[in-house]
């Protein structure tokens, strides 16, 4: 089983849409081991995209600097969770960076539609609802900076019979 990072973004959170994002990851039989509200200082933030995400190496230091002002404009909800191929799955519902470009039924092409070009003609940062580790690595060091190990929950759930092997 694979564990995966989620970030409700300040934008989910304020639209008041967690719930229903939450839900289509439940219902794609995803079992979530940690949940947290939190509002991470600037620190937290720099070592989670750059640090572990290299988005000021990858991307530059303005997407950088108004990925951090933005992701700092309100309470964040962090979760992680646990299935079959977490990592790469969650990646396709959650759908493109950029809403414009997310194929309808992801949770991006389903709930925002600003692109790159409307976000640096206003100064601000993709408001994309939610952020997804990008690979396995990058979910192993994230899940490890926020989250606490006593944070983590080890239970069982109904869809666990048909993803583990008969006994």
């Amino acid at each position: 089983m694979e564990r995966t990072l989620i970030i409700f973004k300040p934008d989910a959170v304020q639209r008041g849409i967690v719930g229903e994002v939450m839900t289509r990851f439940e219902k794609a039989g995803f079992k979530i081991v940690g949940l947290k509200m939190l509002q991470p200082s600037e620190e937290h933030y720099h070592k989670h995209y750059e640090g572990i995400g290299t988005l000021k190496t990858r991307k530059g230091n303005e997407i950088f600097e108004s990925t951090l002002l933005s992701m700092q404009e309100g309470p964040v909800i962090a979760m992680v969770l646990e299935g079959v191929e977490a990592v790469s799955t969650i990646r396709k519902m959650v759908g493109s960076t950029e809403p414009k470009s997310a194929l309808p039924g992801t949770i991006r092409g389903d709930f925002a539609h600003v692109n790159y070009n409307q976000a640096t003609t206003t100064g601000r940062a993709v408001a994309n609802i939610v952020h997804a580790s990008a690979d396995l690595n990058e979910a192993k060091q994230e899940i490890d900076h926020w989250f606490k190990k006593e944070e983590i929950f080890d239970y069982r759930v109904v869809h666990e019979h048909f993803t583990q092997p008969k006994s």
